[in-house]
């Protein structure tokens, strides 16, 4: 009986393995959207990621019979430590065969450098901080993935509570047939809302117009999910990283923001047309030809996902969504779209979750990190 060895990503070809491992593994699902590549370089880039400057870090590829069976990233941010006072070991990018033998190993190479760093607890999947994607899928698997939510098969979480891991966060996720008629109530409301607090909604004529913006839209997600037992402050590095990985996919049809009559910014919605297709037929890959399949899918599209929303917590419970969905309403109705699908949301945080309500949405997808006190 051949035996499971791990080896630790430290050459160029390793990292690659490690990026294409899990595309070799899907590559019969019709529902797995690869990552970008680049982007995935990009994560172990000490010049792309500023996340590594203040965290530990290792990645492992798990063989047998001389293939590649498996791979899982640990990591120690201290930032997380020192700040918060949170001391845990992540663990991400996990995927593994549906061999057990196999996700052990690799578990265990988790927990030795938990045990290295003298930290008592694991917790995974997730990234290097909580704007990463996180959350193994509990279900949904017969759905097709976003951009920014991962992907596994059904076997993953028998594996790891048969491992002794068990549930630390939970998220759920919605889909909704979007309305062809706005209500009058909606309308009338939303006209209320913006007279008695002298609200509007910014009007964007390109892109660059937006670019302001992008920081105060940060600020103002701090402030909206801040109360939440899971957040971590965004920080000015993050800010800056997130923004040159997602402003090219940017559409400033999707990009909502109300302000108040001192120009001061109290909602916002990021929207985006889904690119789960244009990913899968790119292969992940933007060039050469890959572009012209994200720009096919911005241009046609019936499908879209809602990415970040925020209130300022003055305005949280002064009907200025109504706003934002009568605007979201307008555009999605000009660009034909017919469906609409929400980021992961923690279940306990209902106040987002309220938001969809009048949309008739579906809990279509469920997600878990999972833990272990060592």
């Amino acid at each position: 009986m051949s035996t499971v060895s791990l080896i630790e990503v430290k050459t160029a070809r390793d990292l690659k393995n490690f990026i294409d491992f899990p595309m070799q593994l899907y590559k019969h699902n019709k529902n797995y959207v690869p990552s970008l590549i680049n982007d995935e370089k990009n994560v172990w880039n000490p010049k792309e990621n500023p996340a590594l400057a203040y965290s530990d870090a290792k990645q492992f590829l798990a063989y047998k019979d001389e293939k590649i069976v498996g791979r899982v990233a640990a990591i120690l941010n201290h930032k997380e430590e020192k700040e918060l006072g949170i001391s845990k070991v992540r663990f991400g990018w996990l995927d593994f065969i549906n061999d057990f033998e196999v996700s052990e190993a690799l578990i265990n190479a988790v927990i030795t450098f938990a045990k290295e760093k003298n930290i008592k607890k694991i917790e995974g999947p997730m990234g290097f901080t909580n704007l990463d994607k996180a959350g193994m899928l509990i279900m949904g698997f017969d759905k097709l993935a976003t951009m920014i939510g991962l992907y596994n098969f059904e076997y993953y979480s028998e594996h790891l509570e048969k491992l002794g891991l068990v549930k630390e966060k939970e998220w759920v996720e919605y889909e909704m047939d979007f309305p062809t008629v706005l209500s009058e109530k909606v309308k009338k409301f939303s006209d209320l809302v913006a007279q008695k607090y002298k609200l509007k909604v910014l009007d964007f004529k390109n892109k660059k117009e937006i670019i302001p913006y992008i920081e105060p839209m940060f600020k103002l997600l701090d402030q909206t999910y801040n109360t939440l037992s899971t957040y971590t402050p965004i920080t000015d590095e993050q800010i800056k990283t997130y923004k040159e990985k997602y402003f090219p996919f940017i559409d400033k049809n999707y990009i909502i923001c109300v302000e108040d009559e001192n120009h001061n910014l109290v909602s916002f919605a990021v929207t985006m047309p889904s690119y789960s297709k244009a990913l899968q037929k790119s292969k992940g890959k933007l060039f050469p030809f890959g572009w012209w399949h994200f720009l096919q899918a911005g241009k046609k599209n019936d499908r879209a996902n809602f990415y970040l929303i925020g209130i300022h917590p003055e305005y949280q419970r002064r009907g200025v969504t109504a706003i934002i969905f009568k605007e979201i309403f307008v555009r999605f109705n000009k660009m034909g779209i017919k469906f609409a699908e929400t980021n992961p949301e923690l279940e306990e945080n209902k106040g987002v979750q309220a938001l969809w309500q009048d949309y008739n949405p579906t809990n279509h997808k469920r997600r878990r990190t999972y833990s272990k006190e060592l």
